[in-house]
């Protein structure tokens, strides 16, 4: 593989998104250090197969939408590698079923290991997330559940699977741990929809933000950040957060900005340009929360 080869790939990957995988399932692998069950392998397996996962599900995003025809044209959704001309469409397939045999191979091998067998439906809502996304016939995602959904995998479905396989059991109080954990990741996505919202509607992807409309759009962002700091002061009083989870506040300023940005441009396709300060909110929080476990 020469150079220009890989940097496809890793464009592909989308590696700033990452960052959505790590922080859950370090959350979940925390709680299991309280509880002094931690071992370094199957942690490590676990991080692998959920990262290849989460590889396989940005790049059958990409592959879905281009045969949907949803990023052609003006629209700036996905990696771009097809549209540039970077990797083949067939290319791009057989990389999806090698990622997600490895991913699933690793994981039937945790589960086979460590006798976790009431893990599998976990496991398989995983898959069906990840794969449905854009991949008919169900396509969630052009019907607006793809927040829904991302909130739900990236929150419950990883911290307590982390946290399962470590533990060897199902442990409730990661719940309520997750669910800020889940919002942040939906709100990563939902602000990625707005600068595609013309584009989708037009290629009839009924997101949540083209359902509700520009007003409705903004509305939601602000409820979104509400529910995330809301849920986060109530589990600190709650005790499952220590009071080191108060300094998430030292984010509102990220927000507030990029409140100005979504009142003040009237082309939301320029919000493209700034979703980085959404992604630098979720990694400051996460790592917040993170530490606010110990």
């Amino acid at each position: 593989m020469n150079r220009e080869t890989l940097k496809a790939w890793v464009q592909a990957s989308r590696p700033p998104f990452f960052v959505a995988t790590l922080i859950p399932l370090t959350a979940g692998a925390v709680l299991a250090h309280r509880q002094d069950s931690f071992e370094v392998l199957p942690f490590a397996l676990v991080l692998v197969a959920s990262f290849l996962v989460h590889f396989a599900t940005n790049i059958s995003n990409d592959y879905f939408d281009h045969m949907q025809g949803t990023d052609a044209g003006e629209s700036i959704g996905g990696s771009r590698v097809l549209q540039e001309g970077k990797i083949t469409l067939t290319e791009l397939g057989k990389a999806i079923i090698l990622l997600y045999t490895v991913a699933a191979l690793i994981g039937f091998y945790l589960v086979w290991t460590l006798k976790l067998w009431a893990i599998l439906p976990l496991m398989a809502l995983a898959f069906f997330s990840s794969l449905f996304y854009v991949a008919p016939p169900v396509r969630y995602g052009y019907h607006g559940l793809g927040e829904l959904f991302v909130a739900i995998n990236m929150g419950p479905v990883m911290v307590m699977g982390s946290n399962w396989v470590l533990l060897g059991r199902v442990d409730w109080s990661a719940l309520p741990v997750s669910l800020p954990i889940g919002l942040m990741v939906a709100l990563i996505l939902y602000y990625q929809s707005l600068p595609d919202m013309e584009t989708d509607e037009a290629a009839g992807k009924r997101t949540l933000a083209v359902r509700l409309g520009k007003r409705g759009a903004r509305t939601v962002l602000a409820v979104f950040w509400t529910s995330i700091y809301a849920s986060i002061a109530a589990l600190t009083l709650a005790g499952y957060f220590s009071p080191i989870a108060w300094c998430t506040l030292l984010t509102l300023p990220l927000l507030i900005k990029v409140w100005r940005l979504v009142v003040s441009i009237r082309n939301w396709v320029e919000l493209d340009f700034h979703g980085k300060y959404i992604r630098i909110f979720y990694f400051i929080n996460g790592l917040i929360l993170i530490a606010a476990l110990f």
